[in-house]
């Protein structure tokens, strides 16, 4: 019986969001996939859009395009391959309606922000780097290659992103772990769909190799704040990014069952400073999500 899981295990029953507790269960307690998409369903709007604090650091219950993301995220995590599945067609559909698409990708950031609790680097007119052209976007039109049926508009507007994505990628100046990110997941969904034939993949990979290696911090004394961590990019030993960072990437597994608190979760390494009452909430479930990811991150590693 390992400790380090058990304590984890322990939290997420007693703490984590239903989501999170549905995708516990599935990676590691044969929980089935409909139980993940059951509680993925409920912070999708009529439209089809994604809100409801899917983000936890972003608690607009309006369909935006970070949310949707965060969407496209989890499906790609279960390995979801139902096109015709209900949630999937609405959301394709409202991808492709170009809501909150300023030509080049889907805007992250809403004006109605604004009027709920949400953190410092989701209000309209921060200057984050999360608002780089492809974070999330990227991911968005990976999704629409998949699901959306060839020759749609959707279809056609996630091709096109994507080529661009790929065109605008410069490895050596991109500063964002999430946008780096975003563009990792775009690869892993079109190589599910099938469809690496429809952009410059192999120039895409050759630019991802570098730029995940360049990204991760080297220096562990420095993990203990917020930078990127090899599990960033890598989430086990099958990752073609694992044999470059193998190293590194051993040494997260130490890092983290020696940083895991006495009530079996992680620190959060951010705060928001305004909403102290929701942010209370908010670190919770994101403690929850961070002690999942830790989790998987040991299996994928074949530490559990």
């Amino acid at each position: 019986m390992n400790p380090v899981f058990e304590k984890a295990r322990a939290f997420l029953y007693r703490n984590a969001r239903p989501l999170d507790l549905a995708l516990f269960r599935y990676f590691f307690e044969n929980g089935p996939q409909e139980d993940v998409m059951r509680a993925l369903a409920a912070y999708q709007n009529g439209d089809g859009g994604f809100g409801h604090a899917l983000e936890a650091d972003n608690w607009n219950p309006n369909s935006n395009p970070l949310h949707g993301s965060v969407a496209v995220g989890i499906l790609n995590q279960i390995d979801w391959a139902d096109g015709n599945h209900p949630m999937i067609r609405r959301l394709v559909d409202w991808f492709a309606s170009g809501a909150y698409f300023n030509g080049a990708g889907w805007e992250l950031v809403i004006p109605s922000n604004s009027d709920y609790p949400h953190a410092p680097w989701w209000h309209p007119e921060s200057e984050s780097s999360c608002h780089t052209t492809y974070n999330g976007t990227a991911q968005i039109a990976g999704f629409l290659i998949r699901f959306a049926p060839h020759g749609s508009r959707g279809f056609d507007l996630g091709l096109r992103v994507a080529s661009e994505a790929v065109a605008a990628l410069d490895p050596d100046t991109l500063d964002s772990m999430h946008t780096c990110d975003s563009y990792v997941l775009m690869a892993q969904i079109i190589e599910k769909a099938g469809a690496t034939g429809l952009i410059a993949f192999d120039q895409l990979m050759a630019g991802l190799h570098r730029c995940v290696h360049r990204l991760i911090e080297a220096d562990p004394s420095k993990w203990n704040a917020y930078v990127c961590k090899p599990s960033q990019f890598i989430r086990s030993r099958e990752s073609v990014f694992y044999a470059e960072n193998a190293g590194i990437a051993q040494y997260e597994c130490d890092f983290i069952e020696n940083t895991q608190l006495a009530d079996g979760s992680w620190a959060v390494t951010w705060d928001w400073q305004a909403y102290p009452e929701e942010w209370a909430i908010a670190k919770n479930w994101w403690k929850g999500q961070l002690t999942l990811q830790n989790l998987l991150y040991l299996k994928g590693m074949g530490r559990l």
